[in-house]
């Protein structure tokens, strides 16, 4: 209801349409359109290939014909692949995807950084680290968790439970956006956003035991292709350019998504 505030539902891989009803008096683009996941990836490579990388190379061509001059790119910790070297720092190379998520958006953080070099667009890639909280897409651990133990389902758990995550609740992933919008002090960055913690996925577990109330019956499954063992979040470069400071912890996070998903489940 906000009078600034306008819905478009818009197929970003259809140039023309996109074209014709984009806001001409645009400063900034915000893009986190994507198809998203690691393990649907690998079944629907080629829809992955096209809203990822084609969609983002329309938004770039869209910035650049209309003279938007700063581009934030949502991007992802899936880009690292398997890197033992942690906690990740931007700098670390990110030329061995494993998945056809995680390629899609090494292709999108390329594609920023032809568009700066050639149109002068600032482009912001900021690496997201497992978010979750309230609206939360069902598919994912956690909203999948509290769903199937409230419903009494095992739920399912790949490998021996020992995986971790850098988990990262919405208002802090927002926060770093937000900066990320006004940031102007050069023309190309990649900045990672995280929590700088890992949680192990059995630990993980216990912790939404403790906030539902109720004990999981685990389903163990074969590791799935595609998934990383661990991720972890270096935040030192977001803290330094963006001010960036997560604040919620593991378990305030899942108390606030448990209080929405009590109020939102049929």
């Amino acid at each position: 209801e906000h009078p600034h505030f306008q819905l478009l539902s818009i197929d970003i891989t259809d140039y023309t349409l996109l074209r014709s009803y984009f806001p001409e008096d645009t400063d900034v683009i915000v893009h986190l359109a994507a198809k998203a996941g690691v393990r649907p990836s690998i079944d629907q490579p080629l829809q992955y290939q096209k809203t990822n990388v084609l969609g983002t190379q329309h938004l770039l061509e869209i910035a650049r014909d209309r003279h938007i001059s700063q581009f934030v790119f949502g991007s992802s910790s899936s880009v690292y692949g398997v890197n033992d070297n942690v906690p990740w720092k931007e700098s670390d190379p990110v030329l061995l995807p494993i998945s056809p998520y995680a390629s899609s958006k090494v292709a999108g953080e390329l594609l920023g950084h032809v568009y700066t070099h050639l149109h002068d667009i600032r482009f912001i890639a900021l690496r997201f680290f497992t978010v979750y909280g309230p609206r939360q897409r069902p598919d994912l651990a956690i909203h999948r968790f509290f769903r199937m133990i409230k419903q009494g389902q095992p739920i399912p758990v790949f490998g021996d439970g020992q995986t971790v995550r850098d988990y990262t609740f919405i208002s802090d992933i927002v926060a770093g956006i937000q900066a990320a919008i006004h940031f102007t002090d050069t023309n190309f960055e990649i900045i990672n956003l995280g929590n700088h913690r890992t949680v192990s996925l059995s630990r993980l577990i216990e912790e939404i035991e403790k906030v539902a109330g109720q004990k999981a019956l685990i389903k163990r499954l074969p590791l799935q292709p595609g998934d990383v063992p661990k991720t972890y979040a270096d935040i030192s470069k977001a803290r330094q350019l963006l001010g960036y400071d997560p604040k919620t912890d593991l378990l305030t996070g899942l108390q606030s998504f448990h209080q929405w998903y009590k109020s939102h489940s049929v």
